[in-house]
Formats: C-alpha cells, structure tokens, sequence
C-alpha cells in the first residue's frame, strides 16, 4: 500500500495535479452478470462471475477514456480496486489530461 502511494505520487510530481476523478461501481443486475446465473443462483452467491464481468467492464472504461480520448489526450492515470461491505467492486480513476485538453472555462468542451 505504501508503495502504490508513493507511485501515485510521483505521477502528480511529474505531470501535475489530476484533473479528472472518476468512479465506476459495479453493478448486479447487469445483464452479463444476470444471464450467467443458472437457476436461482443470486449474484451476491457468485462472486467470481461479479468480479469478472466488472474486470471486462473496467477494461473498456479505461479503452474509452485512454486510448479512444473521449476526455482527451490523458498524459497519466492510476486506479485502485476496492470492496464494498456487501462484495461488490468499484474503482477510483485519477485521470491527468494533455494541457490542450484541460478544461479551463465554461465553453471548452
């Protein structure tokens, strides 16, 4: 843990404070998750299916915002996994953008 913050830091002395933070929560109606069940089975009961569909999710999230740039040109990022109380995963993003890309006003979009 101390070494991902000491990582984390050294990315915000190189390239800045972060301009973008983002979450992504899991969620366990999704239909991926839903048609894996067979019978009754309950998500909460199958933790492996929950965490891997959210993996292939959290893959193309960080697809679209870092290589296909729907926020722009994103010079660094970090993200750490972490649980909920119930088992479901989420995700904190720290995105730093390209300075052509910052959103500085109102108008940029």
């Amino acid at each position: 843990m101390q070494q991902n913050y000491q990582d984390a830091m050294a990315l915000a002395r190189k390239f800045g404070r972060p301009d973008m933070f983002v979450t992504f929560t899991c969620n366990p109606s999704w239909p991926e998750i839903l048609n894996a069940m067979q019978g009754r089975e309950r998500p909460e009961n199958r933790p492996d299916i929950v965490v891997r569909v959210f993996k292939m999710k959290l893959s193309e999230l960080l697809d679209d915002l870092i290589k296909r740039k729907v926020f722009g040109c994103v010079t660094s990022y970090i993200y750490v996994i972490e649980f909920q109380k119930r088992g479901l995963p989420y995700c904190h993003i720290l995105l730093t953008l390209d300075s052509s890309s910052k959103i500085r006003t109102k108008d940029d979009k």
